[in-house]
């Protein structure tokens, strides 16, 4: 018996000359990450991942905004639980925060984040996971937690600081200040502006710059890169070497050899 398979409810996912664009499509709550919303983007990145024809990803939001952070449901139902089961509930809350970050982070493929809107919370951070950001004219983006009284929770605190330095990435999280664009793209928090009507666009041209290589040498240089700031040289040489290794192998190294052989020997 064929069974239907039941199409998210809260992503989208389109394809373009071998760049997916992802979609958290909750707008009338500004895209708030709620458990459902949360496993369909797991999802939606391993599909992409192990589609051969997709060589980028784009995350963005639907609507006015990117993401809003988590869903105000969660914190509902967080207040009216037990007090013995909120630390358990909470913990395995966030074992599930940390699937779908992790999912944006370690996918194989260089990941662009096109921030059209407010992105506080986990919606920054969120986009902190991708491997670049381009933000619209008049986005605002916040480190918001401590105004609940929590602490980043979606990789902010090992993210932002790689891009911004210990000191401003504390100043951000304590003071839970609203970034715009400019000072964003100023400190490195971000990589490019764009005007809105034009920001899926430029992040589109983005991602085909991105991918002219060779996927495979792509995805291993993804994976050591991203390593750099935990492991010794001697530790990122070996992982080097072993990655080399598998590229002397691939059919896209021979004939680009071959290719660039003929070409001077004429």
């Amino acid at each position: 018996m064929n069974t239907a398979v039941k199409a998210p409810e809260f992503i989208a996912v389109s394809h373009r000359d071998g760049v997916a664009t992802i979609t958290l499509n909750r707008p009338d709550v500004r895209n708030a990450i709620n458990d459902v919303m949360r496993a369909e983007l797991i999802a939606a990145f391993a599909e992409a991942d192990a589609d051969a024809t997709v060589r980028a990803i784009i995350l963005t939001g639907a609507g006015k905004g990117f993401c809003s952070g988590g869903d105000i449901a969660g914190m509902r139902a967080r207040l009216d639980a037990p007090s013995g089961e909120v630390a358990f509930n909470g913990w395995k809350r966030q074992k599930s925060t940390h699937k779908g970050v992790a999912a944006i982070h370690g996918v194989s493929k260089p990941v662009i984040a096109a921030v059209n809107g407010a992105a506080f919370g986990l919606g920054l951070d969120m986009a902190l996971s991708c491997d670049f950001i381009i933000a619209a004219q008049g986005a605002k983006m916040s480190m918001s937690f401590v105004k609940r009284g929590l602490v980043s929770d979606g990789g902010g605190m090992y993210f932002l600081p790689r891009r911004v330095g210990l000191a401003k990435a504390k100043e951000l999280i304590f003071s839970a200040k609203i970034v715009e664009p400019e000072e964003a793209l100023s400190i490195g928090m971000i990589d490019r502006i764009a005007a809105p009507e034009d920001l899926l666009e430029q992040a589109h041209t983005w991602a085909k710059e991105l991918t002219i290589g060779s996927a495979t040498a792509i995805a291993l240089t993804k994976e050591i890169i991203d390593k750099t700031f935990e492991r010794s040289d001697e530790e990122i040489f070996a992982l080097g070497r072993e990655a080399q290794a598998v590229c002397y192998t691939t059919a896209e190294h021979r004939k680009s050899v071959e290719d660039f052989l003929n070409k001077v020997s004429k």
